[in-house]
């Protein structure tokens, strides 16, 4: 890697983390700039717009055919409110072997780092093709890609492998769990607080579930499947957020509890959900949101061919999730590799990346994209 290309992918990541794509919040200025970056570049682009119109995502092929690496990231990042930065998020500054700024770890530094290559596909152009998938609203529950993904086969064609970008310090990652979120809402009967032993109170209804889904957890933990790559190696049950009640002097007839599922590609969600129905009365339950874990097949050749390139210990399992498991859905071979640390950077105040992950992950894709046939078999 000379110090030109290096320049090439700060210079990138200075563009990308300037726009303040937080998630939730319109994207497009953003999706403008690498639209318009990448058709320079020579490529071929689909626009696929969000159900709002304030977001979208792109997809962007070079070279024709079948085969090839489809490189996917998303476009949003965290919200820094509430965060002790000590300089603007919105602004990438270096500081000593490391750049600084929101995004650089999650995950625009990979971004940059696979535009940069994008870059340079016509004076070197690959032998199979090149491609990117780039979404909205990961950061929030994947809700972007479930928008894209029925065009990634009809635009780009079949993929020979699909890098999902997230910080793994580019180590070779083939799984992770799935997530499904509800909210539980709990009712009572309001009345006036002096009395309140003649009223159902929804918030005790409510500290009746929180307890059974605790007691669930316990269960999980105990006699529940196991994946001892995890690091909580079992399927969990969590309650993050409860609202209820109005006044002090009334008795509440209604409580909101929101809760997740981060379960085992093994387990159903759904089964684990049954396992609440003896505490569910009074209560109704709603899904908000859900996305696919990622198991893939470590028997798979492929992948030692894959760890190979980036020389660093592997295969590993992740905690936190990803938009892989909806290209596994589609039959698409997909591994997670990306630089940065999740564990020192992601979501954090003065967010930054190792310059030295930068390299590594430039080094990986230059390798994989000109020893693609190698690393496949073909």
């Amino acid at each position: 890697m000379t110090v030109d290309d290096l320049n090439d992918i700060i210079d990138i990541l200075t563009q990308l983390v300037g726009f303040k794509t937080i998630a939730n919040e319109p994207n497009l200025d953003l999706i403008d700039w690498v639209q318009n970056f990448l058709a320079k570049a020579g490529f071929r682009i689909q626009r696929i717009p969000s159900p709002c119109g304030h977001k979208a995502g792109l997809l962007a092929k070079f070279g024709d055919g079948d085969g090839g690496i489809l490189y996917s990231a998303h476009s949003d990042v965290v919200s820094a409110k509430g965060q002790d930065w000590t300089s603007d998020p919105f602004i990438l500054r270096r500081t000593g072997d490391r750049v600084i700024g929101r995004g650089t770890t999650d995950m625009k530094g990979f971004l940059a780092c696979v535009l940069a290559q994008a870059k340079n596909c016509q004076d070197l152009p690959p032998k199979k093709p090149f491609m990117i998938a780039l979404s909205w609203d990961e950061e929030i529950g994947c809700l972007g890609i479930p928008h894209m993904i029925d065009h990634v086969v009809t635009f780009l064609g079949c993929p020979d492998l699909v890098i999902v970008g997230e910080p793994t310090e580019m180590q070779l990652c083939l799984g992770h769990k799935g997530k499904a979120s509800y909210q539980a809402i709990c009712y009572g009967e309001s009345g006036h607080s002096a009395l309140a032993p003649n009223f159902k109170n929804a918030l005790h209804v409510a500290s009746k579930f929180i307890l059974a889904i605790s007691d669930l957890q316990l269960r999980l933990a105990k006699s529940g499947a196991r994946d001892d790559a995890f690091t909580i190696p079992y399927s969990t049950v969590h309650a993050g957020i409860i609202r209820g009640g109005v006044a002090l002097n009334i008795v509440p007839e209604r409580a909101e509890i929101n809760f997740e599922i981060r379960h085992l590609t093994g387990e159903e969600p759904a089964n684990i959900l049954n396992e609440l129905d003896a505490a569910s009365e009074g209560i109704e339950i709603y899904p908000i949101n859900q996305y696919p874990g990622l198991s893939a097949n470590e028997a798979d050749p492929v992948w030692k061919s894959l760890q190979s390139l980036t020389n660093v210990p592997g295969p590993i399992k992740v905690a936190f999730g990803t938009e892989a498991g909806f290209f596994t859905n589609i039959g698409l071979r997909t591994a997670v590799i990306g630089p940065g640390s999740m564990n020192c950077d992601g979501h954090q105040p003065d967010e930054g990346i190792d310059i030295n992950q930068l390299r590594k992950c430039n080094d990986f894709c230059v390798k994989l994209q000109h020893g693609l046939q190698n690393v496949m078999r073909l």
